[in-house]
């Protein structure tokens, strides 16, 4: 049975607060895909991948690079830092993947400036106790700098008197709104010539190629970054990331139409973390969060900062998929639970006695919520060895059984351990 549809894009995307483990599915996924694609975000995401016992950290580039059949396609969604593109491909490379002709760069997608990543900066100083908690790649003023229409695209590169004329009123700008930082203009300008060469092979208009692929039958898979509750839109904002990571960011950020989109996979964490500052109703300050935080190792890939934990809030993942519409679910790191001898899952939130209807827009709202839990009862049984789903635990499948009643989403894949042979496989009827 093939596991990705011909002549439809299948999508995967994060469900809750990023770090759900998307790379690993969409590593399986991809050994069967022709083209793999990111469309939004930039190097703030990151993917962990296990082959073959080596690790390869995904940031910007699209995971698909893993197939040596596959080609990686960055999306005029995505925010490119050109430095980093080519470091994280340089990486990958000394790790024995030869990326060669398998990789594709659309000429619409913005660049980010370290001028951005020094603005970043500034910005979260600014706000002082108020701050996001961005990663400080740049990504947010980048995207500002686009819907400002003061960006630099890709394509502007091969017109450099243009290029120069635009950086030089970029950097004008930013320092009247933050005064005179320093920022060598001139060596910078000198270090985009080379980039521009370097980059060149790399850069196509990737609007018709993707839709041509498509349309030709090939099997496209899209690989979302950051997740639903960082959306600029639906996410908890202002706590949320730049762009759109939900379905309408696949459809805008590739230059694709709805009707060119198949199964869409929800990556679900069997429990909820999440990065940075912002409302989070079942985050654990306890030991049950301190048991996640370290059972799950959840250290961030592209920050290394320490994740907040708490129990799975299916308020959230209702919420995400009314957005995105979901097909499926991939349930990921449910051995993490294994030792837990009671398991709480978010179903409701009340506010002053009353349900609510569900995700609220207004944090300070989100901040009075009192949370219904429902108490499942744990398998205290390592599960990680288990590679099908009618040899899992029956408390375990408990808890599966119960998240699809609960969001009416069938599960599809469970992970049970972070290699990417530790995927059980469910298929959906």
């Amino acid at each position: 049975m093939s596991l990705l549809q011909k002549g439809v894009a299948t999508i995967v995307l994060g469900s809750q607060w990023g770090d759900e483990g998307k790379g690993k599915l969409s590593d399986i996924l991809c050994a069967e895909a022709e083209v793999c694609a990111r469309c939004q975000g930039g190097n703030n995401a990151g993917h962990t991948i296990v082959v073959n016992n080596v690790k390869y950290d995904f940031h910007m580039l699209p995971s698909g690079l893993i197939n040596p059949d596959c080609i990686a396609l960055i999306g005029n969604g995505v925010v490119v830092h050109l430095p980093s593109f080519f470091e994280e491909k340089a990486k990958i490379e000394a790790k024995g993947l030869d990326c060669e002709g398998r990789l594709l760069l659309s000429d619409r997608a913005h660049l980010v400036f370290d001028l951005h990543q020094k603005v970043d900066g500034l910005k979260e100083v600014e706000l002082g106790r108020g701050s996001i908690g961005t990663t400080g790649k740049g990504i947010g003023p980048t995207y500002s700098s686009k819907a400002s229409r003061s960006g630099i695209r890709v394509h502007h590169l091969y017109d450099f008197e243009e290029f120069t004329a635009r950086f030089k009123r970029m950097v004008e700008n930013k320092r009247k709104r933050y005064g005179d930082f320093e920022y060598d203009v001139e060596a910078e300008l000198q270090r985009y010539k080379e980039l521009a060469e370097k980059v060149k092979p790399y850069v196509i208009d990737t609007i018709p190629y993707l839709n041509e692929q498509i349309k030709s039958g090939k099997r496209v898979l899209v690989e979302g970054a950051n997740a639903l509750m960082l959306d600029i839109d639906y996410g908890t904002y202002p706590f949320v990331t730049s762009s759109n990571t939900s379905i309408g960011g696949v459809c805008t950020g590739l230059g694709i139409s709805p009707q060119k989109i198949g199964n869409v996979i929800g990556v679900v964490k069997a429990y909820t973390t999440r990065v940075g500052g912002g409302p989070f109703p079942t985050e654990q300050l306890n030991e049950s969060g301190e048991y996640l935080q370290s059972v799950g190792f959840e250290f961030g890939v592209t920050t290394g900062r320490k994740r907040r934990c708490g129990w799975l809030d299916l308020v959230v993942v209702n919420y995400s998929h009314l957005v995105n519409g979901y097909t499926s679910f991939n349930l990921t790191k449910l051995d993490v639970l294994d030792q837990l001898p009671t398991i709480k899952v978010a179903v409701a939130y009340h506010l002053n006695g009353k349900k609510m209807e569900s995700f609220p827009a207004d944090l300070s709202v989100l901040e009075k919520v009192e949370v219904e839990y429902v108490d499942l009862p744990g398998w205290m049984t390592d599960i990680s060895k288990i590679t099908k789903y009618e040899d899992l635990p029956e408390n375990a499948k408990k808890y599966i059984e119960f998240i699809e009643k609960e969001t009416g989403v069938p599960i599809e894949w469970i992970g049970v351990g972070p290699g990417r042979e530790e995927m059980i496989h469910k298929p959906v009827n």
